[in-house]
């Protein structure tokens, strides 16, 4: 177990907006891809696919934070 107090907590948005590959569903945000290409297709086969189709958000009852000391989710 963690000797950490998590006292540095910052708050994980939860992002609506995140687009997965038609091709290898990997999933991104817009801000990731950066109006180019899917980065797994290209890394597993060479190709360029920049096919997309949004990904529809999951409503969380909680909240979620991650420590800035030791990366735990809380």
């Amino acid at each position: 177990m963690s000797e950490c107090l998590h006292k540095n907590l910052v708050l994980i948005k939860v992002s609506s907006d995140k687009l997965r590959c038609i091709h290898c569903h990997l999933t991104i945000t817009p801000e990731e891809l950066n109006d180019s290409y899917c980065p797994e297709c290209y890394e597993e086969s060479g190709r360029k696919h920049s096919d997309f189709e949004k990904v529809e958000a999951v409503e969380q009852d909680a909240s979620q934070y991650r420590c800035e000391d030791c990366g735990a989710i809380i």
